[in-house]
């Protein structure tokens, strides 16, 4: 028997029409939830949030599941082995730095200031005195080739100190990209970690223009590269050259890093950048460049010993047209910014 003949009530007892009332308004109250129902739920409930929360930077709203797929991949939150993936707004960083504020960690600040770099290492130190673990002990350790570097005095604030350590002049790029390994090691060896749990190590010409936090502390710390970021491993450019140390075969590589800023425990910084100057010394002796210099052999070395913690491009970021759009930028090079300049750009910005 049909539903429409089932609630045709016929003439009877009004008791049993009632009962058969009831049952057919039952049946018809469950074919109208199983057809429309969940549809009106989606419709009215959930898409107007979604597309609300989900807009791209150039401010089209994202609708449907495949919008909201590519917007995750985009912004994952751990890498394929296990380790946080640093987003600065990240809920996890927010609890992160909240935990750690409240304890005091020394941390050490390198960098190698030689030769005309000079010239970027007030701006350097005074953007970190704002930006670089507020509220925590730094010592900022300046390898230099001149003492009077940093004349008259930084101001620095409170828990905050400088150590200028002797370095012979470089010139040349070539020249200082092969000994920069080397003397980290030999500073980290013989000064840093007697006095700090962490040291970074970062390239002077850059500055901190947003708040870098405790969410960066971790045993073995490496800064995802803007310009590559999200790339297959097939347009990752890993040295090729068969006889350099730092070559990487076709099938090994998950990500690629950037030199401008990493960092760790004091221990396990030490064994990289030992590491990393027997690769590059050994590149010497056999008279081998690899294409990307220090940042080659970076790489090589964090595919061997994976990091930690990595950072998002937020924690190293400068303008061009392959650069990866960030949430917001933290720590901005100067120093590959004018590498994309033209030369009128590059006069008028004094690169």
């Amino acid at each position: 028997m049909g539903l429409f003949q089932f609630c045709k009530l016929p003439a009877g007892p009004v008791r049993k029409n009632r009962v058969q009332l009831i049952l057919c308004c039952f049946l018809l109250s469950l074919i109208i939830y199983f057809f429309h129902g969940p549809k009106a739920a989606v419709s009215l409930e959930s898409a107007r949030p979604f597309a609300e929360v989900l807009a791209m930077k150039d401010g089209t709203i994202l609708k449907g599941m495949s919008a909201i797929k590519t917007l995750v991949s985009k912004t994952p939150q751990e890498t394929s082995w296990g380790a946080p993936l640093v987003w600065g707004d990240s809920h996890n960083s927010v609890l992160r730095r909240a935990r750690l504020s409240e304890q005091e960690i020394p941390v050490g600040l390198l960098v190698l200031v030689v030769g005309t770099y000079a010239r970027f290492v007030r701006p350097f130190l005074s953007s970190a005195e704002t930006h670089f673990l507020p509220g925590q002990a730094v010592t900022y350790y300046i390898l230099t080739d001149n003492p009077r570097t940093l004349d008259p005095p930084l101001e620095l604030g409170p828990g905050r100190q400088m150590r200028l350590l002797p370095a012979a002049e470089m010139p040349g790029w070539d020249r200082l990209a092969h000994r920069r390994m080397v003397l980290f090691a030999e500073a980290i060896r013989e000064l840093i970690g007697n006095e700090v749990d962490y040291v970074f190590c970062a390239d002077v010409d850059q500055v901190f223009v947003a708040p870098v936090g405790e969410e960066i502390l971790g045993d073995l710390v490496a800064t995802l590269h803007p310009e590559f970021f999200d790339m297959p491993r097939n347009r990752l450019p890993y040295e090729d050259q068969e006889d350099s140390a730092a070559c990487v075969e076709e099938d090994e590589g998950d990500h690629y890093y950037t030199s401008e800023f990493y960092g760790g425990t004091v221990s396990q910084m030490r064994r990289l950048a030992r590491d990393c100057s027997l690769l590059i010394l050994q590149d010497v002796a056999n008279q081998v460049t690899a294409r990307a210099l220090e940042e080659s052999y970076l790489n090589r070395y964090l595919i061997d010993h994976r990091p930690t913690c990595v950072l998002s491009p937020e924690y190293s970021w400068w303008d061009s047209p392959l650069t990866a759009h960030v949430p917001r930028k933290r720590l901005v090079s100067l120093g590959r910014q004018c590498e994309v300049y033209d030369m009128a750009k590059r006069e008028q910005q004094r690169c």
